[in-house]
């Protein structure tokens, strides 16, 4: 019961899991990317592109240089990051979700967040204003813990 896009990858049918009625891929969605710094604030944008040049001028201008450890899934636009930065890599695909203390899981909530928020606010959003409501959770999520957040957002930040 239920439809394929809304059950787990493994219980789809079809081959390898992905069927055809709720198969992964992005084709004519648009892009999200975000940095977290565990138990810290996130930096989510809208971006044209998911290549290494595109992913890699995020990660230059929301990472500092001081990070300890970057970890991302295996997506190859991310293959140049450890050039610049400490990098570890999640394979979601080989059913990596957590090795030790690396993991994505904390972007991963944000994620959850932004599009149970999406889902169940708004519906739907246009590609237009996709950065205004990028900005919206991201807002929320970076003042999840004040309790003055009526006010700050009134004040504008």
């Amino acid at each position: 019961m239920g439809k394929a896009k809304n059950k787990h990858k493994d219980k789809r049918g079809g081959p390898g899991g992905t069927g055809s009625a709720g198969g992964t891929g992005g084709t004519g969605k648009a892009i999200v990317v975000g940095a977290v710094r565990r138990k810290g604030n996130v930096v989510a944008r809208v971006i044209n592109s998911v290549n290494v040049a595109t992913l890699t001028e995020f990660v230059r201008t929301a990472v500092s240089h001081k990070v300890s450890l970057l970890v991302t899934d295996q997506w190859s636009g991310y293959k140049n990051i450890g050039a610049e930065f400490p990098h570890a890599v999640i394979n979601h695909s080989k059913g990596e979700y957590v090795v030790g203390a690396i993991h994505t899981n904390t972007i991963e909530g944000f994620w959850s967040l932004f599009k149970r928020g999406i889902m169940g606010a708004y519906h739907k959003v246009s590609a237009k204003y996709l950065p205004l409501y990028v900005a919206e959770f991201q807002f929320r999520y970076n003042n999840r813990k004040n309790k003055e957040i009526f006010e700050t957002a009134v004040r504008g930040f």
